[in-house]
């Protein structure tokens, strides 16, 4: 049944196994329009494996997802639904714009060559309209004067911005990040989360997997606390972080501040 919320994000029931270990078990997400979502918890709790289920990277081996109202992989047919091809799928994905730990930059391209891609290549944008988006996409991130830069040549931070500014460029309805600052050294990391905090006050619609918990307070309009597959408790930053219900939010949280 789809949702009548006229959320932008809508899953229900995912359950995800890989071989003998039950990795998602029955994980429901709704996020509005302009919704941040912010999706915490200890690793190897489900959190990556969820968000790549919203996009259909990992399919769910029970369960469904929405996106913008209409069944992730599923195609109307007649009175029932239809798998989707790969092409329908990936036409589908075009919706969802995803950052991920590695840049995964085209080592080959210009910085600006890179966020031009996928408007050129897949949407069959014009050139010279892609060409001022990317220009305009590249400023937002704060990289104008990188257009000419090859990846090798700009630093962790620059690259995912690039990557942020790429993904953008596809004009998805809502963005996913899973754990974007991990593999960057720590002086780079405030750069990329700023204009993550920027792109929220844009009104971005978001989920974001993050251990970046001071970022996650400024940033998100809730927060999940996931572990072993299920969300255990969520809220306000300002409810689940000064006041968690749950006694394993509670630790966690305190052991966050502790490493901090």
């Amino acid at each position: 049944m789809p949702p009548e919320t006229g959320a932008v994000v809508e899953a229900r029931g995912i359950h995800k196994r890989f071989g003998a270990t039950h990795v998602l078990k029955g994980v429901d997400l709704s996020v509005g329009k302009g919704e941040v979502v912010v999706i915490i918890g200890p690793s190897g709790g489900g959190k990556s494996t969820f968000l790549r289920t919203l996009n259909y990277l990992d399919q769910p081996d029970s369960g469904e997802v929405w996106i913008n109202g209409a069944a992730m992989g599923a195609a109307e047919a007649g009175s029932g639904r239809a798998k989707l091809s790969d092409a329908g799928l990936s036409r589908q994905r075009r919706q969802v714009g995803m950052v991920f730990q590695q840049f995964n930059l085209f080592s080959h391209m210009t910085a600006l060559e890179n966020v031009m891609s996928g408007p050129v290549h897949v949407l069959k944008t014009p050139k010279d309209a892609a060409l001022a988006d990317a220009r305009r996409l590249m400023a937002l991130v704060g990289l104008a004067d990188k257009e000419a830069s090859y990846p090798g040549q700009l630093s962790g931070g620059q690259q995912q911005r690039v990557a942020i500014a790429r993904a953008l460029a596809m004009h998805p309805s809502v963005m996913l990040f899973d754990e974007p600052t991990s593999s960057l050294d720590p002086e780079m990391v405030g750069e990329v989360l700023q204009v993550m905090l920027d792109l929220s006050q844009r009104g971005m619609t978001m989920v974001i997997v993050t251990h970046e918990i001071q970022f996650a307070r400024k940033a998100a309009d809730r927060i999940l606390f996931m572990e072993d597959g299920r969300i255990i408790e969520e809220g306000r930053p300002q409810e689940l972080m000064d006041s968690p219900r749950n006694e394993r939010t509670k630790q966690f949280l305190n052991l966050v501040a502790e490493g901090s």
